[in-house]
């Protein structure tokens, strides 16, 4: 074994020139040797830990290790899940817990994890839930923005699904930041639920200074988009966090394409998400709706959802799809194009595909390999 590692260590180290070796007085060898064994026996020893104790996989362990590479000794490590497993959380909670966040084995039992266990205990949390939440936030904070937040959105799934994408709901001051943010979003006529539904990004807009919020307001409203109407949480949840000036990029780029201040002040209005969209697929789905369907502005304004569609994956297979069946005289109606797109799936292959994949040999899996963005293998929709 010391042979075996010995060979490994000596492969670590480069090769030099006679004329440009590190002087052999500056670090003995047999130190460089005892330091680098003791590296490669820690590191071993703990991933042996995450395996075997915390039952880990050996592909999670590598990955948790290396946030763990200042840990001295396995004695704190060893006391958080023997807390744990006496607290009764199942092993793959346990896992799952320090998977999450590695850091979780370096907290103290009697400071830190004990405390919280039994606040969070206290009001109604299972072990397993209180092992989640302890890998997200340990702070002193957590039992009230818990107890908060169950009250605000209903249910602990609800709670954990934001706060895993945002911390800080479970540490950020509530007198100071949470609750003064939500009273301004509700004097908008916007609830908490209504923000946090629309995406997990958009809950940054409780945890972020009052300011920030109050800003946010003041951007969408320049839009046209007025407090209180259907729109205005989702115009905020989308573009609360967005620049001015990538704003003011993407309102120039409609102009370019032809829209005017009214057409864009009904988009913001009726799908505020659209700018939300990258520059470049804006242009890209506003480019094949108008050079290669032909549609106007004012028409794509009042209809602004056809701009979130994905290009490759709906509009064009549906286009393909249905450009065939014309040519083919399978179709005489005149669809509005509208009513095309925004047909959900299952009813416009209802409609579309099933009635004639028997006349057009390859039709329905061509068309599902568009709607894959992949080529497709027959030359039904060519």
């Amino acid at each position: 074994m010391i042979r075996h590692l010995r060979t490994r260590v000596l492969s670590l180290f480069p090769s030099y020139p006679p004329s440009h070796a590190p002087a052999a007085h500056l670090v003995p060898f047999h130190c460089l040797l005892s330091t680098t064994a003791s590296i490669f026996l820690k590191s071993f020893s703990v991933l042996k830990f995450l395996v075997t104790d915390c039952g880990l996989t050996r592909e999670q362990a590598l990955k948790t290790s290396q946030r763990l590479s200042r840990l001295t000794s396995l004695s704190r490590p060893r006391a958080t899940v023997a807390f744990f497993s006496a607290k009764g959380v199942p092993r793959a909670d346990i896992a799952a817990a320090v998977a999450a966040d590695p850091l979780i084995l370096s907290a103290s039992v009697g400071r830190v994890l004990g405390p919280r266990f039994a606040e969070l205990t206290d009001i109604g949390l299972s072990p397993s839930q209180i092992a989640t939440v302890l890998s997200i936030r340990r702070t002193r904070a957590v039992r009230g923005n818990i107890q908060f937040w169950l009250q605000t959105l209903g249910t602990y799934d609800e709670v954990l699904f934001l706060a895993k994408s945002n911390r800080e709901l479970l540490s950020a001051s509530l007198e100071k930041v949470i609750k003064p943010n939500i009273n301004i979003l509700q004097e908008c006529g916007v609830s908490a639920c209504e923000i946090a539904c629309v995406s997990l990004y958009s809950s940054r807009l409780f945890t972020v200074k009052p300011k920030i919020v109050l800003g946010a307001i003041a951007q969408v409203e320049e839009l046209g988009v007025e407090r209180g109407s259907r729109m205005f949480g989702r115009a905020l949840a989308a573009l609360s966090f967005m620049s001015k000036n990538v704003l003011d990029r993407k309102v120039h780029l409609l102009r370019e394409l032809g829209f005017s201040q009214d057409d864009i002040l009904m988009i913001a209005k009726k799908a505020p998400l659209v700018l939300a969209k990258s520059e470049e697929n804006i242009q890209q789905a506003l480019e094949f709706l108008m050079k290669n369907i032909g549609l106007q502005a004012p028409y794509i304004a009042q209809r602004p959802v056809l701009i979130m569609y994905s290009v490759k994956k709906r509009l064009m297979p549906r286009q393909s799809l249905l450009k065939v069946l014309r040519e083919k005289g399978l179709l005489n109606v005149e669809w509005d194009y509208y009513s095309t797109a925004s047909l959900a799936e299952n009813k416009f292959v209802e409609k579309f595909v099933d009635p004639y994949k028997n006349n057009v040999p390859g039709l329905a899996d061509d068309y599902a390999s568009g709607c894959l963005g992949k080529a497709p293998d027959g030359d039904a929709l060519s």
